[in-house]
């Protein structure tokens, strides 16, 4: 009885040998069952094993492979059977087994050891990588099936590289005392990218706002800078899940995916994947109530306690919010293991969804202990401050899932998984943490160019989790013609062990204005500490350590002006003591079409230095996408307020209006001026400014892989009021200026890219007018 179990291609000094091979055994397997016919019925009882043909596997090993005892009666069919476990054993081959007599011989030739194994014509894959996937190793014995394996996950990372056409072949190359080299011959074939990505059955997004969406992206101009625009199964499968999420958090309970196509073209040479959908009605929350049967739980403050309205569009990140707030306040009342059920009532005809949330008595299950593994770098005290619970404290499954959220978002580990099993005792759990650290520091350039500062170079480092402590570290560099900016920053967020961010920043800024008269250098020292106050609101303290200095060459000089009064009183000592608070619902509000912010900061002098001052910040932004979610509607109101008691204020205490706000002027372009006709022309800046900017962006019809939306704007605002003024000086009143203007957006693989065209509708003769504004911020 023989068998051959190898499909690979062997060759031996240069010529094949394995279609003989075949052969005799297909003829020794044939001879073997005629002359097993008549005997079938016949039983053998073998006095001695012999085996033949091995030279490192020890004969007693494979009589053990076989399980056939001496001087115990077999059939026919146990022989076959001890066969069929020899070979299975992998280690050979080829096997023949032959009763002879008393004695049953078993014939093995062993399957080689491997020498070296190594892959040929493979270029977009590197050795290094492959080598990570093999099952099969040198100085092990080559075994076919394995290697198949081993072939089979090649081409399986080939295909998920988008190279679907990949054929990996295993070839075995004896050589002498029975070694092998074993050679992968790779044929990559080229990337099937996706042509095109459509939609059947969606009524209200377009196909453009879902394909922002998925995960997957259509191939297209730039197709060599995209990494996503190749058919993988598992990535649609992901889409898939994604695609829910969109709909169902927009109210669309009803939302299926009912099948995803993928047809491949004629040329084989791309995929056309078609998503066919069915979207459903879109829900708002109806009523909303709490209930309990629990003594002492008043249900009346746990409503009080959600910012959850009746009309609102229905989504289940909302539902969770309100469940952690209402677990929450329970916490705070004291009441433990309080668990809260949404128990949901669909209305059809009003399209509305009723929640009551029943508040009920949970089990009394204690935390034993948190274990985590996996953190080869980062300390344990910088994932437990992740979590909300301690050791003692009663188990709360919510809170462990959100736990595990903010252990991802630090963004420390390719992979976090936190999952609960039961402790010593049925009423403990352990809470096991299983991490993979991955590299956090980073280290960019950058160019940037703009109409107004020309070409600049930006150098920056920056590690996230400095010595694994959790801690920011931060190093940057940037000059352009006119600003050259020096930084260092650092950063604690968890300050005492506490729910404290505390950190300082150190910064050094040379202002030398092309076509001003002056030069202004500011070094900068500010220590500070923020925490949140609530869901959306935070609050940053900070103490500011400034030294200014202004300078006026002597060529530049003009007698009796205000900068050369300014410059003239030297270097400036300012030591300040302020605030921010910030309110921003953009990326975590109720509905997640829209959003605003709210920010409003002030900063106290003459605690100390040379200056004493009140300046006041702030700024609000509404945020909406309509229209099918197509146009992003953009508002923003902005303004500014310095008071000097002893106004002394000087150019670089006061309020610069740029294209950041003001679109369409020249930075120092807007504001009071200081003129005398061919001897100066001085941009002075202003004590007060407020400016108005709204904005659209929307879609301009091209392919959305390109990364081209369009924009218009309009911006209307003043700079205005000084402590000291002349005669010279105009525009010291408030004056508003208007502009209009159109942007184009390019989203591009070396940065983002706008284009700005403006048209001044009011300004002043004096006023630095700007028509058009390109910039652009690379890192490579």
């Amino acid at each position: 009885m023989t068998k051959q179990s190898s499909a690979l291609v062997i060759t031996k000094d240069g010529s094949e040998v394995r279609k003989l091979r075949l052969l005799t055994g297909f003829f020794v397997v044939i001879f073997g069952v005629f002359v097993a016919l008549p005997g079938l019925a016949q039983t053998y009882n073998f006095n001695s094993i012999q085996v033949d043909g091995n030279q490192r596997i020890d004969s007693t090993a494979i009589v053990n492979y076989a399980g056939i005892a001496r001087g115990t009666p077999v059939t026919a069919g146990q022989v076959n059977a001890a066969y069929q476990r020899v070979l299975d054993s992998g280690l050979f081959e080829e096997v023949e087994v032959q009763p002879r007599g008393n004695t049953l011989v078993i014939k093995v030739v062993e399957y080689p050891t491997i020498n070296r194994i190594s892959f040929e014509g493979n270029r977009r894959l590197k050795d290094e990588n492959l080598t990570q996937l093999l099952e099969s190793q040198s100085r092990r014995v080559l075994n076919p099936a394995t290697a198949e394996r081993d072939a089979a996950r090649i081409t399986q990372a080939y295909a998920e590289s988008g190279r679907l056409a990949a054929r990996v072949t295993p070839r075995v190359i004896r050589r002498s005392d029975n070694r092998a080299d074993l050679v992968f011959e790779v044929f990559e074939g080229d990337i099937v990218e996706i042509e095109r990505i459509g939609f059947v059955g969606n009524q209200n997004f377009s196909d453009t706002r879902l394909r922002r969406v998925l995960n997957t992206k259509q191939a297209g101009l730039l197709r060599n800078f995209f990494q996503q625009d190749t058919f993988v199964n598992d990535r649609i499968e992901f889409d898939k899940q994604v695609l829910r999420d969109f709909y169902l958090s927009r109210g669309y309970v009803d939302f299926r995916t009912l099948s995803v196509n993928a047809e491949l073209a004629r040329e084989r040479d791309g995929y056309f994947v078609t998503f066919n959908i069915e979207e459903g009605q879109q829900f708002k929350f109806g009523e909303i109530t709490a209930s309990s049967d629990i003594d002492g739980v008043e249900t009346a403050l746990f409503l009080e306690a959600l910012s959850l309205k009746p009309g609102v569009t229905y989504s289940p990140t909302v539902i969770e919010n309100s469940i952690s707030r209402m677990e929450r306040l329970a916490l705070k009342q004291g009441h433990d293991f309080l668990r809260v059920d949404p128990r949901i009532t669909r209305n059809d005809r009003d399209l509305t969804l009723d929640v009551d949330f029943a508040i009920t008595k949970g089990p009394k299950i204690f935390v034993e202990r948190i274990d985590v593994e996996g953190n080869t770098t980062t300390l344990d005290k910088v994932i437990r401050h992740q979590f909300r619970i301690v050791e003692g404290d009663p188990f709360n499954p919510r809170e462990i899932r959100e736990s595990a959220e903010r252990i991802r978002a630090l963004g420390f580990f390719a992979g976090a998984e936190v999952n609960a099993r039961e402790g010593s005792t049925p009423s403990q759990v352990i809470v096991d943490v299983d991490v993979e650290e991955q590299p956090t520091g980073s280290l960019a350039l950058g160019g940037t160019f703009s109409t107004n500062d020309g070409l600049g170079l930006a150098v920056q480092f920056r590690e996230s989790n400095f010595l694994g402590r959790g801690q920011s570290l931060g190093l940057s560099f940037s000059t352009s013609t006119d600003i050259r900016d020096y930084s260092f920053s650092f950063n604690e967020p968890a300050f005492l062990g506490r729910n404290l961010s505390a950190g300082f920043r150190i910064e050094y800024q040379d202002l030398d204005p092309s076509e001003a008269r002056f030069t202004n250098s500011v070094a900068n020292f500010e220590p500070s500490i923020g925490f949140q106050l609530g869901e959306h609101s935070s609050l940053r303290l900070r103490y500011t350590l400034a030294r200014s200095e202004i300078e006026v060459s002597d060529a530049n000089a003009v007698a009796g002006s205000i900068i050369d009064a300014e410059a003239a009183r030297g270097r400036i000592l300012k030591s300040s003591v302020g605030y921010t608070y910030r309110y921003d619902t953009r990326r975590s509000g109720l509905d997640p079409t829209r959003g605003y912010l709210f920010e409003f900061g002030q900063d106290f002098g003459g605690l100390g230095g040379d200056y004493t001052f009140v300046k006041t910040n702030a700024r609000a932004v509404a945020e909406a996408r309509v229209w099918h979610e197509e146009v992003t509607l953009r508002a923003t109101l902005e303004g500014g307020a310095l008071h000097s008691p002893n106004n002394d204020s000087r150019i670089d205490d006061r309020f610069i209006v740029t294209s950041r706000n003001i679109r369409g002027f020249e930075p120092f372009g807007v504001g009071p001026r200081e003129i005398q006709p061919g001897v100066q022309d001085d941009a002075l800046g202003g004590n007060y400014f407020a400016v108005a900017r709204f904005e659209a962006e929307f879609p301009l019809g091209l392919p959305e892989e390109l990364g081209i939306t369009g924009g218009l704007f309009y911006d209307v605002g003043s700079l205005w009021g000084l402590d000291q003024t002349s005669a010279n000086v105009l525009y010291d009143e408030f004056s508003l200026r208007h502009v209009i203007g159109a942007s184009i957006f390019w989203d591009t693989p070396i940065g983002p890219l706008r284009f700005n065209f403006t048209r001044a509708l009011q300004k002043e003769e004096f006023d630095r007018e700007q028509t058009f504004d390109f910039t652009i911020s690379a890192q490579f």
